[in-house]
């Protein structure tokens, strides 16, 4: 059995608190917050989910793949992004995937639990497969201060 492990990270920052494009994190929409400075729905965890799962393939989903998606054909929903990104992956089976999210807000701590369901469901994994843990980082960034959000991801498959 071979162990892998790729690392990915994404941020972005919110547009103006009057935009009407829905903030969307894991595949779930936030209503109290605006959405993000994107080409795409600006999903910062699918984003890092699919650079990890690059880091571990080679192959760049968010730099060519969905860029393409994304301004050839208009679609701009990052769950199509990581479907793309698990087909990369040939023989890896993912076995976890772990994720810290630094930012002031949303409010994620009621939301975890959904969060980890979908991102488990779009992954084809068990929820046990998936963690999530939130942090402000004490405010000492943008993110924790709440112009945006950050997060890093980490991927383990086998073969």
């Amino acid at each position: 059995m071979v162990v892998r492990t790729g690392i990915g990270q994404d941020s972005h920052r919110f547009l103006p608190a009057d935009s009407s494009k829905p903030c969307v994190l894991g595949g779930i929409i936030f209503d109290d917050v605006p959405g993000f400075q994107a080409n795409s729905d600006g999903d910062v965890i699918l984003h890092a989910i699919c650079n990890a799962i690059s880091s571990l393939t080679g192959i760049l989903i968010l730099g060519d793949i969905a860029d393409d998606l994304c301004l050839k054909e208009g679609i701009s929903c990052s769950e199509v992004y990581l479907a793309k990104a698990l087909e990369t992956l040939g023989n890896q089976k993912i076995t976890h995937v772990a994720m810290t999210i630094e930012a002031k807000k949303p409010k994620f701590k009621s939301r975890l639990v959904e969060m980890r369901q979908n991102i488990a469901r779009l992954m084809g994994l068990d929820l046990s497969q998936v963690g999530i843990t939130a942090t402000t980082g004490e405010g000492l960034t943008d993110f924790g201060c709440g112009d945006g959000v950050q997060v890093f991801v980490i991927v383990t498959t086998e073969e």
